[in-house]
């Protein structure tokens, strides 16, 4: 059986729908044979993924989406490989936890101002253990009947710009690649495309994340389409990083890229799973 890697995915730890071995069978089902479990500012996730990833016949790879700042845009760094118990990369962690606790209060005050009411209680009981992140409200304000869509509840309420929107300075660019080269993992920017830069702030974008230690790029992700695919490996060879790949895989029933379904890497760059043994 060919390898078939997907490195972003995320559990109920975080903002997914399905448990930590949910996921892990579900990935299995789809053919998947190298899983990386990358759940936003948590690693919760992970004990419970191994285990079911051991019993599936699965490689686990430890990850975790770390949440960072950079020129007033917020950006998403992958860790992949990395050493839960590294001491730096739980200190990071609580740090940003801490930083999610208290924009879920501020965007739970906005939405009382436009008269949205019991916001907290129903986000903080939907993530239980997990973190909360504003996918969890966008479900929130769907279920009450606000929206009628996830995505009009960031069109309407939680996106940017929008009244419950909730500017936040997250963990610095380099201060987060530092976590993750700490306990031993490699540093990927996740889909680069999403965050709309020009190329000129793209560029000093990959120029920052290369000199803070960034590894790769996430190349193949979600849906992007060939023609993003293709300028995500340009800068790759630009920028001498190795490519990766993830569906960035929330929820069955808003399956924009199902697990492992996605576009092979461009054989002219460096796979990031080769990083894996040189990082061990």
């Amino acid at each position: 059986m060919p390898e078939n890697y997907d490195l972003h995915s995320h559990s109920t730890a975080s903002d997914g729908a399905l448990s930590p071995s949910e996921l892990i069978q579900r990935a299995k089902d789809k053919g998947v044979t190298s899983l990386a479990l990358t759940d936003h500012d948590t690693t919760d996730g992970l004990a419970e993924a191994k285990q079911a990833a051991t019993e599936a016949g699965i490689d686990l790879i430890s990850g975790i989406e770390l949440s960072t700042s950079w020129h007033k845009h917020c950006l998403h760094i992958v860790g992949l490989n990395i050493d839960t118990e590294s001491p730096r990369l739980k200190e990071g962690i609580y740090k940003l936890q801490a930083i999610r606790r208290e924009r879920a209060e501020q965007i739970a005050g906005k939405l009382e101002k436009k008269r949205i009411l019991g916001a907290l209680d129903a986000v903080k009981t939907a993530a239980g253990a997990g973190m909360i992140t504003r996918t969890h409200f966008a479900d929130f304000l769907l279920s009450e009947g606000h929206v009628t869509t996830q995505q009009e509840a960031f069109d309407r309420y939680i996106g940017q710009g929008k009244p419950a929107y909730v500017s936040t300075e997250w963990a610095g660019l380099e201060e987060a690649i530092g976590w993750i080269k700490e306990s031993g993992g490699v540093a990927v920017l996740a889909h680069p495309m999403r965050y709309k830069l020009t190329a000129s702030w793209m560029k000093r974008l990959l120029t920052a994340f290369k000199e803070a230690g960034g590894d790769a790029i996430e190349v193949v992700c979600g849906r992007n389409d060939p023609t993003e695919i293709q300028t995500s490996m340009q800068y790759a060879q630009k920028f001498d990083l190795a490519g990766s790949k993830g569906s960035d895989f929330h929820n069955p029933k808003y399956v924009w890229v199902e697990l492992g379904r996605l576009n092979p890497l461009p054989d002219r760059i460096k796979p990031v799973w080769d990083l894996f043994e040189a990082h061990a």
